[in-house]
């Protein structure tokens, strides 16, 4: 449902948006401005076509509510790991294209941003899910603002008729978080902020956004800095455009597409079983090489994949451990467990499956950050997620996917699990690491515990019980990996 903000609580001094006047709520630490539109809304001939600007409002506006999630099937009450908090919770509509922005309390000028992108697997999530409010990280001193964008066939179908259309198809969702960055550029010195200190950030699909944008020639200028976290960006493919457009043309012509209502196209896409996800298309996304090389802060946890039952099978035996080794590694399968023995017992198989995996993923990270840094990218500090998040099946899934999250945001209130004193001290520690990563460019803002990764130095933050930067593998590991990477094998997380 659409969340309301407290009737009772003070309403902030109207800001100047190029569209018209809005006012805010002041909460305890922030004041927030939630469902301001950015581009107009992608119904009716709009479907499937580049974003439009917003409308224009005479009045004042009252952004004291979030705007609908774009179209998405819901699952409100926790998908595996991920409770309740971790999910949008509708209602839905074509109608989404809206943001919110979180500004400090106290007035200010100049103050740098972060623009988040949500995750979903490029097929559900919003920005007004509740571990995204952004009130907490505001109070450090930024602006924090979340973002919706166009998911599933609705953001990511490409078709031969579309791209006979207008030139391009298939990066919809890309272009619309575009369009939301150019919407801070316009806009957001009204908040008191910096469209010339816009730092670009996001999760799961979230990440592999990001790392989109910085291929992106239409991204150039309106971000200098990124963040990408949990994973699934290392080491993501993007399928060629042609290959999307055949799938998407299984779906039907683009003219009986566009009259079915979305019930009926999402019925269609799903008897299909097209995965939709952004491809490089030439125009959007020209090649898989950054455009925009800026600094980056980028991580994962220690159990993306591995030990939930949701990505991995919560059984394996000793035998089948060695089998998925063999199958996955060839030639190299003898090295694999000698550094990742099955053991004798189930538990024993699990444990090395979950450190493999966990490996496999840092060095995904590793030989990226090698091959930016020879490129001439940004520099790059990278971090790994080891802390479960508490609650009754920690010890089942871990640090999963994401679970950084309610600590980043500050969030944790936002579930009711058991956090301990601990918990919330790191909390304060995450936040003030990001809020100094967007300010500064160095997560420890003046130098102390972080530092970035080099070619002699190649250095991972390890954030869990304890707080650690160590090398980011063990050589002997590293050359594994390396090996496997050399023989077309597979890397990254997923």
């Amino acid at each position: 449902m659409i969340t309301m903000l407290m009737a009772a609580a003070l309403v902030a001094a109207p800001v100047h948006l190029k569209q018209g006047d809005v006012t805010g709520v002041v909460q305890k630490q922030s004041t927030a401005y939630l469902g301001l539109p950015f581009a107009a809304a992608p119904v009716g001939d709009l479907r499937w076509k580049a974003p439009q600007p917003a409308p224009s409002w005479r009045g004042v506006k009252a952004a004291d509510h979030f705007g609908s999630d774009c179209r998405q099937g819901l699952s409100p009450n926790g998908l595996g790991p991920w409770t309740a908090e971790y999910q949008p919770s509708g209602p839905v509509s074509e109608d989404c294209l809206y943001l919110n922005v979180w500004t400090p309390a106290a007035p200010g000028k100049k103050r740098p941003v972060m623009v988040w992108i949500h995750g979903g697997a490029f097929t559900g999530g919003s920005g007004a899910v509740p571990i995204y409010n952004g009130a907490g990280l505001a109070a450090h001193g930024i602006i924090v603002v979340t973002i919706n964008y166009r998911v599933g066939v609705y953001g990511f179908l490409a078709h031969p008729e579309l791209t006979a259309e207008s030139g391009t198809s298939g990066n919809y969702g890309l272009m619309d978080q575009i369009m939301a960055l150019k919407w801070v550029r316009d806009n957001i010195a009204a908040f008191g902020g910096d469209p010339n200190a816009v730092t670009v950030a996001g999760q799961s699909a979230g990440a592999a956004s990001v790392h989109d944008l910085m291929m992106a020639s239409d991204a150039k200028g309106l971000f200098r800095q990124a963040i990408a976290e949990s994973g699934s960006s290392i080491g993501s493919f993007m399928a060629p455009r042609a290959d999307a457009e055949t799938a998407g043309a299984r779906l039907g012509t683009l003219a009986d597409l566009r009259k079915l209502s979305p019930d009926q196209l999402e019925a269609v896409a799903a008897k299909a079983g097209t995965r939709f996800a952004p491809v490089v298309d030439g125009a959007v996304v020209p090649a898989e090489d950054e455009i925009n090389a800026v600094p980056i802060l980028t991580g994962m946890t220690a159990n993306e994949t591995s030990s939930n039952g949701f990505f991995s099978p919560d059984t394996l035996t000793p035998d089948g451990f060695r089998q998925q080794v063999g199958d996955a590694y060839g030639p190299l399968a003898a090295q694999v467990l000698k550094l990742y023995p099955p053991g004798t017992s189930d538990a024993e198989a699990k444990a090395s499956r979950d450190a493999l995996a966990r490996d496999r993923g840092l060095a995904s990270l590793d030989l990226w950050a090698e091959k930016r840094l020879k490129a001439g990218g940004g520099k790059v500090f990278a971090y790994l997620w080891t802390h479960p998040e508490p609650g009754p099946e920690a010890a089942r899934y871990k640090a999963f996917h994401s679970s950084e999250m309610p600590y980043v945001f500050g969030t944790l209130d936002a579930a009711p699990r058991p956090f301990t004193v601990y918990d919330r001290k790191l909390s304060m520690q995450m936040q003030q690491w990001w809020a100094n990563w967007v300010k500064s460019g160095d997560p420890d803002g003046k130098g102390g515990l972080w530092r970035p990764f080099t070619a002699k130095a190649r250095m991972i933050t390890v954030i869990g019980d304890t707080v650690v930067t160590r090398p980011v593998l063990p050589p002997e590991t590293l050359k594994l990996f390396t090996a496997q990477a050399a023989r077309g094998g597979k890397m990254g997380i997923f």
